[in-house]
Parts: C-alpha cells; structure tokens; sequence
C-alpha cells in the first residue's frame, strides 16, 4: 500500500504553486493547534524547489508555527475541558498524559523539546495552557524547538537543492514508514520509562 509517495507528489506540486508560501504558514499555524500533518512535508520540497528562499521559507515556517501553539495554548487555558475528550477518542489520551507528566518533572524545556521532535506538539501547547503555563517562557521555548527544527530542515534541503527530489522520490515509501516507527518507537520507550 503506497501512502507517502503520493502524498509527497501532492505535496511536491503544491510548493510550486505561486501561493506555496501562504499554504505553508497556514499548515504550520494548523498544525501546531489541532491539524496532523506537520509543516515539514511542505517545507522541505519548498526549500529544494527553492533554494534561495530556504532561510525566508523556513522563518515563515517557524512564525506561523509559534502563532498556532500560541492558539493552542489559549484553546488549552479558556476550553481544556471542552477539548480533552477530542483528544482522548483522537487517540491521544496517553500521549496527552505523557505531556503532564513531562511539564511536572521537566516545565518548560518540555516545550521546546517538543518543537524540535516528531511528538504531537499541538499536545504540548495545550497543556500548556491547560497547567497555565508562563506564556512568556511558552513562546520563547517555542519559537527555539520550532526554529531549530524549521531551519535546518529549510537550510538543509535548500543546500540539497532541486536534485534533491531525484534522490528523495525512490524512497519516500520507505523514510514514510520509517518515521512512523521511530516516532511509535520512541513513544513506547518512553511510555516504558515512565
């Protein structure tokens, strides 16, 4: 069953479209409050497509991104109550505990861990406005996991550059399916640790 192929041709046309950018910012701010795909599917072929732009495509990334943990952070402050459920038959009840747990040991680096890594970060920004959180500290630890990530995937595909596609296409089945592992992997040894 072919999944990340097509979606990755998709996601290919769609950084060529004139209004690329703005479907990238839309799909970050999306992404970092209740949407599931993360911006990088996006980013990634923008910034082969368009080397130049890679430092440019890989803010905007980051800004949108941040604003929409910031939406997710407030939908967590003003409607945790209304929302958890959402979240528990989404299948995410134990991801959800995980991140309480993590802000009790761990506060605010968890914030900025969760940017960074392929964990569901929408979770992490809301619970952070559900455990209220300092929004200072929030925003700040965001826009560090956020950009760290968001730049070296844009300054590395851009470095790649158009070729880059030629080499990714023949194994995107593969690297797909291999990021849900890792991703579940990680999920259970760190659902073992605790």
């Amino acid at each position: 069953m072919r999944v990340f192929e097509p979606l990755y041709d998709r996601v290919m046309g769609w950084s060529r479209h004139r209004h690329a950018p703005r479907y990238l910012a839309a799909l970050s701010f999306a992404e970092s409050s209740f949407f599931p795909v993360p911006p990088d599917v996006m980013l990634a072929p923008m910034a082969a497509a368009r080397p130049r732009e890679g430092l440019r495509l890989a803010a905007l990334t980051t800004l949108f991104s941040v604003l929409g943990g910031v939406l997710g952070y407030l939908v967590g402050m003003l409607a945790f109550e209304m929302v958890a459920p959402w979240i528990i038959e989404g299948g995410h009840g134990e991801t959800l505990d995980l991140a309480r747990d993590w802000f009790a040991i761990w506060g605010v680096w968890v914030v900025l861990i969760a940017g960074f890594s392929p964990i569901p970060y929408k979770l992490f920004t809301i619970t952070a406005g559900a455990l209220a959180m300092p929004f200072l500290p929030f925003v700040i630890a965001s826009l560090i996991g956020r950009g760290a990530r968001f730049f070296a995937v844009g300054l590395l595909m851009a470095w790649l550059g158009p070729q880059a596609d030629r080499h990714l296409r023949p194994y995107m089945e593969r690297l797909g399916w291999f990021s849900v592992v890792l991703l579940l992997a990680i999920m259970g040894y760190l659902t073992f640790l605790d």
